[in-house]
């Protein structure tokens, strides 16, 4: 098994078997600050993990949505776990729409306890945001090991994640 391989397989064991789990989204913001540059916003969002992607169902209207829309360059990090990485937002769309059906029904049953008092699936924006991760690092116990990550290209890099 290679170091991608290895590190793959923790986060899969960490965020993926249809969990819940609470990630820090950070986009950046459609005005810039004082002196012009680019301003980060970060918030929290439930999100649901397969496959190097991070399914978050959202409104199309919602402030991070119309940052990814003008700008799709995102990071993430674990709340709870010592994991960063880059990557971009993806608007798949409304939560009803044929094409999403499948991964509806997996966002539904992870976030089963609270999605229909959260979401109203008959407004068209309620949709959902695919967080396609690029690079990352994952951090385990403490700089014990890390694993840096390229999604993209599916391999480790050596000091090349996000720390």
């Amino acid at each position: 098994m290679t170091k991608y391989e290895e590190g793959m397989k923790l986060i899969e064991e960490t965020f993926g078997n249809g969990k819940d789990n609470v990630i820090s989204l950070a986009t950046i913001a459609r005005e810039a600050n004082a002196e012009g540059k680019p301003r980060p916003v970060v918030r929290s969002v439930d999100a649901y993990y397969e496959d190097g992607i991070f399914y978050v169902v959202t409104h199309g209207k919602s402030n991070k949505m119309l940052q990814i829309e003008q700008n799709q360059e995102v990071s993430i990090s674990g709340c709870m776990e010592m994991f960063t990485a880059n990557g971009f937002g993806e608007n798949l769309g409304w939560v009803l729409d044929p094409q999403n059906a499948e991964i509806r029904n997996k966002l539904r049953t992870a976030f089963s306890s609270w999605y229909d008092m959260a979401n109203n699936e008959n407004d068209k924006n309620c949709c959902i945001l695919a967080i396609h991760l690029s690079k990352g690092t994952l951090n385990i116990n403490h700089w014990e090991k890390l694993y840096h990550m390229d999604f993209i290209n599916k391999t480790d890099m050596e000091d090349g994640g996000i720390i």
